[in-house]
C-alpha cells in the first residue's frame, strides 16, 4: 500500500513543479506525472481488490521483458507496422486526390458522395471474412483492411477541407487573374492542407486500432495476434496488458511523427499557437 501512495505523492509534487517550468518542460513532465498517477491507481486497485487474475504494473513489466527477451515482440511490431504503413500510404495516395476532386467538382460530389457515405459506416472489422477470402491469412488481408479503415476518413476530410475554403480567398485570387488549375494549385490546395493533415492523423489512429483487432481474428503475426496468443496460453493477462501498453506507446509515437507535418511552412499558418 505504501508504494502506490508514495508514487501518488511524488506525482503530485511533479505536477506542481511542472507548473513552474517552461512550456517545453511541461510538455514532458506533466504527461509523465499523470502516467505515474494512473499506474499508482492501477496498483492500488489490484491491492485493494486482491485480484489474482488481473496483473499489477510490476507483473506487466516482467511480462514485457519476457517477450522482449524471447525476441518475439520485435517481429510482431514490425509485422503490424508494415501492414499499417502500406495500407495507410495507399489510402492517402488515393483518398487525398479523390477528396480534392469530389470537394472541388459539384458533379463529382453528387456522383461519388452517396457511394462514399454508403460504404463509410461499414466497419473494417466486418470486411475481415472477405479480406481473408480474397487475400488469405497474411499481409495482403491486413493491408486491405488498413486501406479501408484509412481511406474514408482521409477522403471525407479532404472533401470537407476543400468545400470549407473561404470564397473570399478564391474570389480574391480570381480578381488577380488566377483561375482553373492554377487557382486550384495556388489557393485551394494550400488552404485545405491543414485540415487534410488533421484527417490523416485521425485515419492513422483508426488504422492502428483496426490492425490490432484484425490480427486478433485473421492473422498469424502482429501485436493483435500476440494478445490473442497470450490469452489462449493459460490466460497470461500479464502478457496481454504488456502488449496493450506497447500498442499505446507506438500509437503515441505514430501521432507525434505525423504531427511533424504541421511544422512545414505551407501549413503552419493553419494552426494556432497556445
Amino acid at each position: 500500500m505504501i508504494g502506490p501512495l508514495l508514487v501518488l505523492a511524488t506525482a503530485a509534487v511533479g505536477l506542481h513543479l511542472s507548473q513552474r517550468l517552461r512550456s517545453g518542460a511541461q510538455t514532458w513532465v506533466s504527461p509523465i506525472c499523470v502516467a505515474a498517477v494512473l499506474f499508482a491507481l492501477w496498483d492500488l486497485a489490484c491491492e485493494v481488490s486482491e485480484t489474482r487474475i488481473f496483473p499489477t504494473p510490476l507483473d506487466s513489466w516482467h511480462a514485457f521483458w519476457e517477450i522482449v527477451e524471447s525476441e518475439r515482440l520485435w517481429g510482431d511490431v514490425v509485422a503490424s507496422l508494415f501492414r499499417v504503413t502500406w495500407g495507410f500510404l495507399l489510402a492517402a495516395g488515393i483518398g487525398i486526390p479523390l477528396g480534392l476532386v469530389v470537394g472541388w467538382s459539384t458533379r463529382a460530389f453528387w456522383s461519388l458522395n452517396p457511394i462514399i457515405q454508403g460504404l463509410r459506416p461499414i466497419s473494417p472489422i466486418a470486411w475481415i471474412p472477405i479480406a481473408i477470402l480474397w487475400f488469405g491469412i497474411g499481409d495482403g488481408a491486413g493491408i486491405f483492411l488498413i486501406f479501408l479503415a484509412s481511406f474514408f476518413p482521409v477522403t471525407v476530410g479532404t472533401t470537407s477541407a476543400v468545400q470549407n475554403i473561404s470564397l473570399v480567398h478564391q474570389r480574391s485570387a480570381m480578381n488577380f487573374g488566377v483561375s482553373g488549375i492554377d487557382l486550384f494549385r495556388r489557393v485551394v490546395l494550400p488552404a485545405a492542407l491543414p485540415q487534410i493533415i488533421t484527417s490523416l492523423r485521425i485515419a492513422l489512429g483508426v488504422a492502428w486500432l483496426v490492425i490490432v483487432a484484425a490480427e486478433m481474428v485473421g492473422m498469424d503475426s502482429g501485436l493483435g495476434y500476440l494478445i490473442n496468443d497470450a490469452r489462449n496460453a493459460g490466460s497470461r493477462y500479464d502478457l496481454v496488458v504488456a502488449t496493450m501498453i506497447v500498442i499505446g506507446v507506438i500509437g503515441i509515437v505514430l501521432d507525434l511523427l505525423i504531427r511533424r507535418l504541421e511544422h512545414f511552412d505551407e501549413v503552419r499558418w493553419g494552426y494556432v499557437k497556445r
